[in-house]
């Protein structure tokens, strides 16, 4: 889950990371209000979940209050990569002397999470990587012992950071691996972390993604899911517990374990076909999950024809046809679909379906070679 950067620097002051004074407004007349309680100079900034904003011009300084306003209103009426702003942060401007980047995420090779750290700071850290990979520091961060203070002054040391700098960069460090550690994140992010004028060390962008599957343990970042960026069809499968991704096929598919959905969707493609979505219905699941998700499949336009690939083990063969059929009651589908059941109650399974007008199948290769063919007309 992404957060928006007023969320994550919000999270990092928690946690003892300086960042600019500044609020979120969702209007042009609050834009003007913060700006002129900071004092008049402040920078507006698009809060939409994409990168890219100040290219966009979804990032402007402005020297009044009055010019705050007239760039809120601006940018509020913008969309940016498709996605509108609903409210824009209004930060204190910073005067900048030196930008560095700063960032946790996972290194799954390693195992363990890195820090990583740049003295080029400002800029897309996959072009620094890509152009000059030599200038970004990375250290492992054992995650029974956690970041460790030699670890934060080796980064400084190794960025070339001005000695009088390194205790606030060691508590900004710290400040970071505790918010990534603690909120379950997969990624913090401070970009740029800058050097001011007055000779301080602030965090004025921020950036954090959060672990899905940790969200039960954090009800409060939950709160702050932007559905914005997600697909209706996305939303509606969270509220029934199923893992399903929008793709741009034109073949649903209804499988259950993660493995075997890839498997399906791996030879739809072999045999010429493109798969419409990722779909786990998960282990045990009833026909009241097997109606929803297939809702959930034929609400997509693009759908010609849907493959259900079922092995029974803990989802019973009889529980997926039941809610096949209840679903084809309710939606009224029009595509062919394919069925192939087999294990736990396949023959009752097969024997509710066979009234149904669908197609069945006895192999996998057989069930996506019928499945590519029925969503071509054939």
């Amino acid at each position: 889950m992404k957060l928006h950067e007023y969320q994550s620097k919000q999270i990092f002051a928690k946690y003892g990371v300086p960042i600019p004074k500044g609020r979120v407004a969702a209007t042009a007349r609050e834009a003007r209000q913060i700006a002129e309680e900071l004092g008049g100079r402040v920078v507006i900034k698009s809060q939409v979940l994409v990168g890219g904003r100040g290219k966009a011009g979804g990032i402007k300084l402005a020297k009044t209050p009055q010019e705050a306003e007239e760039l809120a209103t601006h940018i509020l009426a913008m969309e940016i990569k498709g996605l509108p702003v609903r409210k824009v942060l209004v930060d204190e401007a910073a005067n900048i002397e030196k930008e560095i980047y700063l960032g946790i995420t996972n290194d799954r090779a390693a195992r363990k999470p890195v820090m990583m750290c740049s003295a080029a700071g400002g800029v897309e850290i996959e072009e620094v990587a890509r152009l000059t990979p030599e200038k970004i520091i990375k250290v492992h961060i054992d995650p029974l012992l956690g970041l460790r203070d030699y670890q934060a002054r080796d980064i400084a040391a190794s960025i070339d950071l001005p000695r009088e700098h390194w205790r606030a960069f060691l508590q900004i460090a710290m400040g970071l691996w505790k918010a990534y550690q603690e909120c379950d994140a997969t990624l913090a992010e401070i970009n740029p972390l800058v050097i001011t004028g007055s000779n301080q060390l602030i965090a004025v962008d921020g950036k954090m993604l959060i672990d899905d599957n940790a969200l039960f343990r954090h009800t409060d970042l939950a709160e702050m899911r932007d559905l914005d960026v997600e697909a209706p069809s996305e939303i509606e499968a969270r509220k029934y517990g199923l893992s399903f991704i929008k793709l741009d096929g034109n073949i649903g598919c209804m499988v259950n374990g993660a493995g075997l959905a890839m498997t399906s969707m791996d030879i739809i493609k072999l045999f010429g076909g493109e798969p419409a979505n990722f779909l786990d219905i998960g282990g045990g699941a009833g026909a009241d999950k097997v109606s929803a998700a297939m809702r959930i499949i034929l609400s997509d336009p693009n759908v010609k024809a849907i493959l259900f690939n079922i092995f029974g083990g803990i989802t019973r063969c009889d529980e997926v046809a039941k809610g096949i059929l209840i679903a084809m009651d309710e939606v009224k589908p029009k595509v062919p679909m394919v069925v192939r059941l087999v294990g736990t109650n396949a023959e009752e399974g097969r024997q509710l379906l066979a009234n149904a007008n669908m197609i069945t199948a006895e192999t996998l290769a057989d069930a996506a070679q019928k499945a590519v063919a029925a969503a071509k007309g054939g």
